[in-house]
């Protein structure tokens, strides 16, 4: 990799990360020294690269700064296609039309026109699911959308022996498996974590009310209790 490809890689490895990131790391990263790489940042900033930081607390870009796309590796390139395939495959329409519209966008927006390498990558990934269970499912919109607004789903439920409930949840993940959907979200009626097969939905809406914590606390909440408990890991407790 010669110096150029080398601060590409640096501003790369910058823009990956929210928080600051040291020298050590970013050079364990790139595969140089830590004193090549306090250069490296030291010569970006000379070019006018918007970075914030100092040797010994670690460096990260400034907010707001946008780099558009620059030249893909085929390893990335592989791997936007093969996961923007995999999401299409999906019945989630809205999310599908986005993985389409993003790979346009990337094609266009590189230096080099993309398009036939995106077309030719040879990558397919491959959907063992029924069509019963690839019919769209307007409500994985829905949830998320509850998601990002931090909105709470009023819904209609039925378990595996088919009792049915009603009850008010926060989502604050949506597993995408194979043939099905799993919304982990905090259940109102069991003041709990718990897991909700999307198929199992009879009704659903979203609400005006608000979770009553930011979901990132809630997604912290979640994991501890996945971690503390194995019968999460792929189970449906919604009647738990």
């Amino acid at each position: 990799m010669d110096k150029t490809e080398r601060l590409f890689a640096v501003m790369d490895a910058l823009r990956r990360h929210r928080r600051p990131v040291t020298a050590a790391a970013m050079a364990e990263e790139q595969g140089v020294s830590v004193r090549t790489m306090y250069r490296d940042v030291q010569t970006l900033i000379g070019l006018g690269a918007p970075i914030d930081g100092e040797a010994g607390v670690g460096y990260m870009l400034k907010p707001g700064f946008f780099m558009p796309p620059l030249m893909f590796t085929p390893e990335e390139l592989e791997a936007l296609v093969l996961g923007a395939r995999w999401v299409g495959a999906q019945p989630d329409d809205g999310l599908g039309a986005a993985a389409r519209n993003a790979l346009a966008k990337i094609a266009t927006a590189s230096p080099e026109d993309l398009r036939d390498r995106i077309n030719d990558t040879g990558l397919w990934p491959v959907a063992v699911w029924s069509a019963d269970s690839r019919r769209p499912m307007p409500i994985l919109g829905q949830v998320r959308q509850a998601m990002r607004t931090e909105k709470a789903l009023r819904i209609a439920y039925e378990d595996e022996g088919g009792n049915p409930s009603e009850r008010v949840i926060w989502p604050v993940q949506l597993a995408y498996y194979e043939g099905k959907q799993v919304i982990a979200a905090w259940c109102c009626l069991r003041a709990a974590f718990r897991n909700f097969r999307t198929d199992r939905i009879v009704e659903l809406e979203v609400t005006e009310e608000r979770y009553g914590k930011r979901r990132a606390v809630l997604e912290r909440e979640w994991r501890d209790s996945w971690q503390q408990d194995p019968r999460w890991q792929g189970g449906d407790q919604a009647q738990a």
